[in-house]
């Protein structure tokens, strides 16, 4: 970990040096959900966003920084409050979030029109990313589809007959379902949506087992995709079908999963094994300074902050130029952990995709490993109906 943090030693003194009489202080707001069985998936987010900043000594761009959290609670309301306080009481420079893709629909009117930067660190709804797409929102993660899109073609080239579909109802729900079904041409056995936060699946597992699939398909994250997996297992069915998902079975639900997921897919741009320059010391300086292992939640906050920072430095601090501000985020002049990565004319990335798959470490610790690259340098679906261009 010492090394994790000396290793910016160098680029601090460069940015140091490059500060101009201009140059002006810097603040973010983060907007994720800390409350109840999904507050695993913020906490990754503050927490990978967190290590950055302290890598960085406090500073992006070498600014002075001043990094406010806000819960949104899962609750679109208070996701709007929380976001209107935030442009409008503390005045800040970027609003980073959100983890849900209801609440980046609650927030982004408020934040956008007021001619604040939004980066989403997770949340990749379509709505944003084709005719809707604006200047002043960015995702560092990808576009819901595409996680899904990979799945759907790993079905179709094992040659899958029938899948068994289920999501949660609600926009990354539904971009889950259309994904899938764009890259998998065989039999549909169901396609059911759940309500948000579901708890009992014994009903859909009845029905399941009786439509016989050869995969089941889902997109259950945080404590959704907890019980789900264990109901599962203790079905039977892990036996009987190919378990194919995405957030499902991640570094937040595994720590409770434990060897219920054992061996399950996921599909990512990430994986805490992936080899790419210096994702092992983010992985190791993580683990040592929060005691979990991070997933992509806190890979991607980690990338949003060293984003900033590239952005910030470009421009010498001068973040009240919003044109120059834009045109420097745009140019994504950072090392991603993820490896390669561009913004595309939307401002979702272009990247690689991956099949995972869960693994128990020697350590007695469980992570998603990479199984095999699915996507090479992939943009998104929605991008050719963004009329935005650089």
């Amino acid at each position: 970990m010492n090394r994790f943090f000396a290793s910016v030693a160098a680029s601090a003194i460069l940015a140091v040096a490059a500060v101009t009489a201009n140059a002006e202080p810097v603040k973010v707001g983060m907007i994720v959900t800390l409350s109840g069985p999904p507050a695993a998936l913020g906490k990754q987010s503050r927490d990978g966003f967190q290590l950055a900043l302290d890598k960085l000594g406090g500073k992006l761009g070498g600014q002075e920084t001043q990094f406010i959290v806000e819960d949104d609670e899962l609750k679109p309301d208070v996701a709007i409050s929380k976001a209107k306080s935030l442009v409008e009481r503390e005045q800040v420079n970027v609003v980073v979030g959100t983890i849900f893709s209801n609440m980046l629909q609650a927030i982004f009117k408020p934040v956008v029109t007021s001619d604040t930067f939004l980066i989403s660190p997770n949340a990749g709804p379509s709505t944003f990313a084709g005719k809707n797409c604006n200047a002043n929102f960015f995702s560092t993660s990808y576009q819901n589809n595409q996680n899904f899109e990979l799945l759907g073609k790993y079905a179709e080239e094992k040659g899958f007959k029938k899948v068994f579909m289920m999501s949660p109802n609600y926009q990354a729900g539904k971009d889950s379902m259309v994904g899938f079904k764009s890259n998998y041409t065989g039999e549909i056995a169901d396609e059911i949506y759940t309500p948000l936060g579901h708890k009992d699946f014994s009903a859909e597992i009845a029905k399941m087992s009786a439509a016989k699939p050869d995969a089941l398909f889902t997109f259950m994250p945080g404590g959704m995709g907890v019980r789900f997996v264990k109901q599962f297992r203790a079905a039977g069915l892990a036996d009987q079908m190919a378990f194919l998902s995405a957030f499902t079975v991640d570094e937040t639900t595994l720590p409770a999963q434990k060897d219920d997921a054992v061996g399950f897919f996921g599909a990512g741009n990430w994986a805490p094994n992936l080899d790419t320059p210096g994702n092992a010391e983010f992985v190791a300086a993580f683990e040592e300074k929060y005691g979990y292992v991070p997933g992509t939640y806190a890979m991607q906050a980690y990338d949003t902050a060293m984003l900033l920072d590239s952005a910030i430095r470009k421009i010498d601090g001068k973040v009240s130029d919003k044109d120059a501000f834009r045109s420097a985020i745009r140019a994504a002049e950072f090392a991603s952990l993820r490896g390669s990565f561009k913004f595309n004319n939307n401002h979702y990335p272009i990247q690689d995709f991956y099949l995972l798959k869960v693994a128990k470490r020697a350590d007695g610790k469980y992570q998603t490993e990479i199984e095999q690259k699915v996507f090479e340098d992939q943009g998104d679906s929605f991008a050719g109906e963004c009329k935005m261009t650089w």
